[in-house]
């Protein structure tokens, strides 16, 4: 499947505006973590699909990189996704299960119970040569280099000839700044969501953010509108949940 690019205006956002938009889904709508996360995952599933497993997972090696926070359970909803295409998938996480927190603990869960392997990131063994890398080891909560388990991840992605596909933003990546930190993914790809950050149009990190698309989650257009946000956002996804931006 090819995604064209989207030829409309796309509102970009700071860090804080996305937590904003975070905090208004779930107190002011409604919409649960848990929803948003499935909707993420779910769309990351498919682009993985789509765009790097030729359209059938069946057979493929995927490793999917998790941390213990929301990108990590995203990236974990797609690894139980790709499971039940028929991918083999192996997930590794920066933290054992009892350090996630509570609705990434849950996607945690949920493939312990189906039986998907999950191992610890000091267990990666440097010769797997898989077809896809998922990464969602740190979304917009990053605060200075990548350290410990997480850059060790990240290091050994980069290393990898696979492609590499980000869930929101490369690790190791300022979604407001575009500041690299050292280590960062260098991605293939990567899915934002529900609007794209402002650091992923800085100048010169294309070499880390690769294409660009961006997925739906769900947000409420009224929301964008409200005082705390005043942003006029068209019907991005009226012909499909994702699109590309470049």
């Amino acid at each position: 499947m090819v995604y064209p690019i989207y030829d409309g205006e796309v509102p970009y956002l700071t860090t804080d505006q996305m937590r904003e938009v975070d905090r208004a889904m779930i107190e002011d709508y409604r919409i649960e973590l848990i929803q948003m996360m499935e909707n993420a995952g779910r769309n990351l599933a498919h682009l993985a699909r789509e765009r790097f497993l030729e359209g059938d997972p069946r057979g493929k090696q995927v490793v999917v990189l998790a941390g213990t926070g929301g990108n990590g359970g995203g990236v974990l909803v797609c690894a139980r996704r790709l499971y039940n295409y028929g991918a083999l998938v192996m997930v590794y996480v920066t933290r054992p299960m009892d350090e996630f927190t509570p609705v990434p603990h849950h996607q945690y869960d949920i493939l312990n119970r189906m039986g998907v392997p999950i191992n610890h990131a000091r267990a990666l063994e440097t010769e797997i040569r898989p077809d896809l890398i998922v990464d969602g080891i740190i979304g917009y909560s990053l605060k200075g280099a990548p350290y410990g388990e997480a850059g060790d991840l990240i290091r050994w992605a980069n290393a990898s000839p696979a492609p590499v596909l980000s869930l929101d933003a490369p690790s190791g990546i300022d979604t407001t700044s575009g500041t690299v930190f050292d280590p960062a993914i260098e991605a293939t790809a990567t899915m934002t969501l529900a609007l794209p950050k402002e650091g992923l149009r800085t100048p010169g990190i294309s070499r880390y953010v690769g294409e660009l698309y961006l997925a739906d989650i769900s947000v409420p257009t009224e929301l964008y509108a409200e005082p705390a946000l005043g942003l006029r956002v068209p019907p991005i996804f009226a012909q499909g949940d994702i699109v590309r931006l470049r």
